[in-house]
C-alpha cells in the first residue's frame, strides 16, 4: 500500500476508537492554551493540567501575566520542569501579544513563532484547535507512530510535519494528531507497544502483525 493509503485507513480506524479528538490540556481561552502548552515542553499535560489552574487564578490573562513578578511565576510552575527558563517566556510572551497584537492571540505560523518561547508544534495546536485551520502538531507521540507505521523516515519533527502535511487531507490533519496522541499514551506507548492489541497493527511497518 501507498502512505496516502495507509493513512486513510489509520484514520478511520482511529475514529473509531477515538471520536472525540481532543486536547488534553484544559483552558478556556486561546492566551490559556498558548501558555499551557509552552508549560507541556518536558512535561506531561496531566502534571500541566494540574498547576495551571492556580496560575491562571493569579495571573487570568496575557495583562496580568506579562506584569507578573518572576518568583512567583517561578514558584507555581515549579513542577513543570524547567520552569525558570519557562518563568520568562510566559511573561515575555505575554508582553509581546500586548504590544504586537493587542493581546489577542495571532492567527499565523509566523505571528506565532516570533513570541518568545513558541515553537512549530505550539504554533500548529493553536491554529488547529483555536482557528480551524489545517495543522499538523509534530509532538513525540505522532512523531514516534508515524515513523513505526512508515509513514515517515525522521525524527525532526518539522521534517515529519511536512511529509504529514502531503500525506494527510487538510480536514483531518489536526484530529489525525490529537488521535496520535491519545493512541500513543493507550496502546502504541513508547518502548512497550501493544501491537497485539493495535486495530493498526496489519498496516504498520513496525508490527509483526504487518501485511502486505
Amino acid at each position: 500500500m501507498s502512505p496516502k493509503e495507509v493513512i486513510a485507513i489509520c484514520i478511520e480506524r482511529l475514529k473509531e476508537i477515538y471520536p472525540e479528538a481532543l486536547c488534553s490540556l484544559q483552558y478556556t481561552d486561546p492566551w490559556q492554551l498558548l501558555v499551557s502548552v509552552r508549560l507541556s515542553a518536558q512535561c506531561t499535560d496531566a502534571r500541566v493540567n494540574l498547576v495551571t489552574p492556580a496560575l491562571f487564578a493569579a495571573y487570568p490573562t496575557a495583562e496580568a501575566m506579562a506584569e507578573a513578578n518572576l518568583t512567583d511565576v517561578e514558584r507555581l510552575i515549579h513542577s513543570c520542569g524547567f520552569y525558570r527558563a519557562k518563568a520568562v517566556d510566559l511573561i515575555t510572551m505575554s508582553g509581546q501579544l500586548l504590544e504586537r497584537h493587542g493581546g489577542k492571540v495571532p492567527a499565523t505560523m509566523e505571528e506565532l513563532t516570533a513570541l518568545r518561547g513558541v515553537g512549530r508544534k505550539s504554533a500548529n495546536l493553536i491554529l488547529g484547535d483555536v482557528y480551524g485551520l489545517p495543522a499538523v502538531v509534530a509532538d513525540t507521540h505522532v512523531i514516534r507512530i508515524a515513523n513505526l507505521l512508515g509513514l515517515v523516515q525522521s525524527k525532526h519533527p518539522e521534517a515529519v510535519e511536512q511529509t504529514l502535511r502531503e500525506l494527510l487531507p487538510p480536514a483531518e490533519s489536526n484530529d489525525f494528531c490529537h488521535r496520535c496522541v491519545l493512541h500513543g499514551r493507550a496502546v502504541c506507548i513508547a518502548g512497550r507497544p501493544r501491537c497485539t492489541a493495535c486495530v493498526l497493527a496489519d498496516v504498520c511497518a513496525a508490527s509483526s502483525g504487518a501485511t502486505e
